[in-house]
């Protein structure tokens, strides 16, 4: 008997969907066949189409969500489902569902806590994974990475294998499709185990439309990396400004300095004025990095408590 077979492994598979009536059945039944002992769970979010109709006579659980966003679906599949494993795809069809056994099985080889389908794109048609949104993909993960650590390729993949512990210790705050940057950075910061798998990404089926928007939700995207900078990083991000700060105020003051070596006087005395409220100003700004990164470590300490309660993947798989 293998590990992914274990009776006692709780398989569920979480599908946000807005108006994806098009698209949801083909998912479900591809779950169906490459993993039958999976529970299936469509969480509904405000779709003004037939998505919760089809789910339901495809043999889906369907949970209909009020607030919409893809964040606030999230929060609510983590909330309401109780698995060991937790497979998140998007109801879109545009994942092959194929991978998904490896995936699982290199959580549960690795003890890990998340997995990770970065997409590959199949060629069938250049419009599936534009190259504006692979460029804008690669400089959103590269500035994660960059801010946060770890070796990244695809932060924005909506195809995503979770441990138990992982669920039921992320506190998610995004309500819209930056959802995905925030289940990465929480992987990161906690310096959870996590691996990649690549993915076959394909087109939609015909008629279905992406709900993407390339420059709102980049946008969207990039607000919540510097917030999560600001959040998780405060001493680098105040020290950089106080940094800033006192560098200018230095260069600005030599020459007043230089004055007041040779002559004795101060000529521009509102300058220097400014320049010492410049200097108090980068003074308070570290002071305020300081004290805040005190208060991180100690949420990143209840964090990383709440996650180590609670049992990894693998002392849910029986003997």
């Amino acid at each position: 008997m293998t590990e992914l077979s274990s009776p006692s492994l709780r398989i569920a598979a979480v599908i946000p969907c807005f108006n994806e009536a098009l698209a949801i059945a083909q998912v479900i039944a591809e779950f169906r066949d490459v993993l039958p002992e999976a529970q299936i769970h469509v969480f509904d979010n405000r779709s003004t189409d037939d998505t919760a109709a089809v789910a339901r006579a495809s043999g889906a659980r369907v949970t209909h969500v009020a607030l919409a966003g893809k964040g606030n679906v999230t929060r609510r599949m983590f909330a309401d489902v109780e698995a060991d494993v937790y497979v998140m795809v998007d109801g879109d069809a545009t994942y092959d569902l194929d991978g998904v056994r490896p995936m699982i099985d290199a959580l549960l080889a690795g003890n890990l806590d998340m997995v990770v389908g970065y997409r590959v794109d199949d060629g069938a048609d250049a419009d599936t994974y534009r190259a504006g949104h692979r460029l804008g993909n690669r400089m959103l993960t590269g500035a994660v990475a960059g801010l946060f650590g770890g070796h990244l390729t695809d932060m924005l993949s909506g195809y995503r294998v979770f441990s138990r512990r992982y669920a039921k210790s992320f506190p998610a705050v995004s309500a819209g499709f930056e959802i995905e940057t925030e289940l990465t950075v929480h992987a990161l910061e906690l310096r959870m185990p996590f691996a990649e798998l690549p993915v076959r990404y394909r087109s939609r089926p015909e008629g279905s439309h992406s709900k993407l928007s390339t420059y709102r939700d980049g946008w969207r995207i990039l607000k919540t990396i510097c917030k999560l900078f600001v959040s998780e990083r405060p001493l680098q991000f105040f020290a950089s400004i106080a940094g800033v700060l006192a560098l200018v105020s230095l260069l600005a003051a030599l020459p007043l300095a230089l004055t007041y070596v040779h002559t004795g006087l101060v000529p521009r005395l509102p300058t220097a004025v400014l320049l010492t409220g410049s200097m108090l100003t980068a003074m308070l700004a570290f002071v305020c990095g300081v004290v805040l990164h005190t208060v991180t470590i100690g949420r990143r300490e209840a964090k990383r408590l709440r996650y180590l309660a609670i049992p990894g993947v693998r002392h849910a798989v029986g003997p």
